[in-house]
C-alpha cells in the first residue's frame, strides 16, 4: 500500500468514519489504492473515489450523472460543462468516454498526508453540488 493511502486509512479510523471501503490495484507499479464511497446530494447516492498511488497526486472523483451525454443535450450540456469548468478553480467537470458526468479534484500532496486537508475538500464539493446538481440536471433531463 502507498503511504498516503496508509496516512488516508490511519485518518478515517481515528475520526472513526466508516464510508469507505479500499481497494488496492494488483500488480500496480505505482501502488494505486482506490477508496470507495458516495457523497448524497438531492437524494441521489453519487458513487465518489479517491485515488492515491505514489506519484505526487491524489484525486478525488465525483460521477454526478451516468450516462448524461445525448444527441438532444450535447451542444447545451458540453457548453455548461466548460462554463463551469473555467470559472471554478478548485475542480474539473468533463464527461467520459461513456458520457457520464464526471467532477475531478487532482491535489497535490508531497511528503505525509494531512487526512484533514484531503476531507475538507469534501466540503466544498458538496456545497457546489448542493447549489449546482440541479442545474446539471435540468440540462442532462432536457434531452429526454
Amino acid at each position: 500500500m502507498n503511504k498516503k493511502a496508509e496516512a488516508f486509512e490511519g485518518y478515517l479510523k481515528e475520526k472513526d468514519i466508516k464510508v469507505f471501503e479500499m481497494e488496492e490495484l494488483e500488480g500496480d507499479s505505482q501502488h494505486t489504492a482506490v477508496f470507495r464511497s458516495h457523497i448524497t446530494v438531492e437524494g441521489q447516492q453519487l458513487p465518489t473515489i479517491v485515488i492515491t498511488d505514489d506519484s505526487i497526486f491524489t484525486m478525488v472523483r465525483v460521477q454526478i450523472a451516468p450516462k448524461a451525454l445525448s444527441e438532444e443535450n450535447q451542444l447545451e450540456l458540453l457548453k455548461l460543462v466548460n462554463e463551469e469548468s473555467a470559472s471554478y478553480k478548485p475542480f474539473k467537470l468533463y464527461l467520459n468516454k461513456e458520457g457520464d458526468l464526471i467532477l475531478d479534484v487532482c491535489m497535490t500532496i508531497e511528503g505525509e498526508l494531512n487526512g484533514d486537508n484531503l476531507y475538507s475538500m469534501f466540503a466544498i464539493i458538496i456545497d457546489y453540488l448542493n447549489t449546482n446538481y440541479r442545474k446539471f440536471m435540468k440540462c442532462i433531463w432536457k434531452g429526454e
